[in-house]
């Protein structure tokens, strides 16, 4: 058993959605996230770039002691992940767009695949697209990702970007919305108000904080507790960015509570 904390990693807040889900189904561990606020966004960065700044952030949270690193980003995971698996010992757990479970759901319509151009141009979400897209659709969502990091999870800007973003698909048969950027759970509620009831709307947060405790199981990494504690940490200076963090942390905690 092992009772240091597990590392999280994000461009910015979206990873908090991802660690909400990790603090719920593992309540005896304690986690660090890192939030690289300082280069926002990753998403239309080139991946040279992304790869640098995520194993920077990884830096920072091995210096922190963490057992295992949770890449909260499907940008940096689709970059990075597989270079950072032959680089370290600990082990690295990524994001995937929930594609494969919304392409095996029953019914007749498109899967909507809503994520940043980088996410949907890189190798990883082809080869992905490959095995379980025969019914996606990409949908590049630009500025959905700033909305969320300046605390605006509804209201008129949300809505009329997503507006703007999902009129060319208003008309088509839809079964499934894949939300394919860790940020956008944050605005499930707005989003599913586009769609007809029966749609689904997807993501990868409780997939990956089950991959995780199947990690530290395997490991023998599982803490005995007491846990919950959480240290946010940021590439910018002063406590804004922390206190940021914290409130988008209870923010997801709240959106959450009666699911």
């Amino acid at each position: 058993m092992d009772n240091r904390p597990v590392g999280f990693l994000d461009s910015g807040l979206g990873g908090i959605s991802v660690l909400g889900e990790a603090l719920r189904v593992l309540p005896d561990e304690n986690f660090v996230y890192f939030g690289d606020t300082k280069h926002i966004p990753y998403g239309d960065k080139p991946p040279e770039t992304v790869y640098r700044y995520t194993h920077a952030a990884v830096e920072q949270l091995l210096d922190a002691g963490c057992k295992a690193i949770v890449i909260a980003c499907n940008t940096a995971t689709s970059v990075a992940a597989a270079r950072l698996r032959e680089e370290l010992t600990v082990p690295v757990i990524g994001m995937e767009p929930a594609l494969k479970p919304a392409s095996l759901l029953e019914g007749e319509g498109k899967v909507l695949v809503m994520a940043t151009r980088v996410t949907l141009a890189l190798p990883k979400f082809e080869a992905l697209m490959e095995r379980f897209g025969q019914d996606a659709v990409r949908v590049p969502c630009p500025g959905l990702m700033e909305c969320v990091e300046a605390g605006e999870l509804s209201g008129p800007r949300v809505e009329g970007l997503l507006q703007e973003l999902l009129q060319p698909y208003r008309d088509m048969p839809v079964k499934a919305v894949v939300l394919g950027c860790t940020h956008y759970p944050f605005l499930k509620k707005t989003i599913a108000r586009f769609f007809e009831p029966h749609v689904q709307l997807m993501d990868g947060n409780l997939g990956t904080a089950r991959q995780l405790g199947r990690r530290l199981e395997e490991e023998g990494l599982r803490s005995t507790g007491p846990g919950g504690q959480v240290t946010f940490l940021s590439s910018m200076e002063g406590d804004a960015p922390i206190r940021q963090m914290q409130h988008m942390l209870s923010q997801w905690q709240q959106l959450t509570a009666n699911q």
